[in-house]
């Protein structure tokens, strides 16, 4: 399980896991709108981690970012820290 402080955003923290074939298996935000994370949360299950930083990548809602680009920022992180 990994962990990520948001920047900017009404979430707080995104906590996510990945399976072995690089697919997200969990996502949940720490606060935000709930509809809206939980949404994107379900949709990002399944995928494999570049397709969801192409996709969610550069989506903003206020201050440049929002939580969608957050969990962007997040998988670019752990990829970082993978290699």
């Amino acid at each position: 399980m990994y962990e990520y402080k948001t920047h900017g955003t009404c979430s707080r923290k995104i906590t996510f896991d990945v399976d072995n074939n690089d697919k997200l298996s969990y996502v949940k935000f720490d606060g935000g709108c709930p509809g809206n994370t939980q949404g994107v949360a379900k949709l990002c299950i399944g995928r494999a981690v570049d397709e969801i930083i192409d996709l969610l990548g550069g989506v903003q809602c206020r201050g440049g970012t929002s939580c969608p680009d957050q969990l962007a920022q997040a998988l670019k992180q752990y990829k970082d820290t993978k290699k």
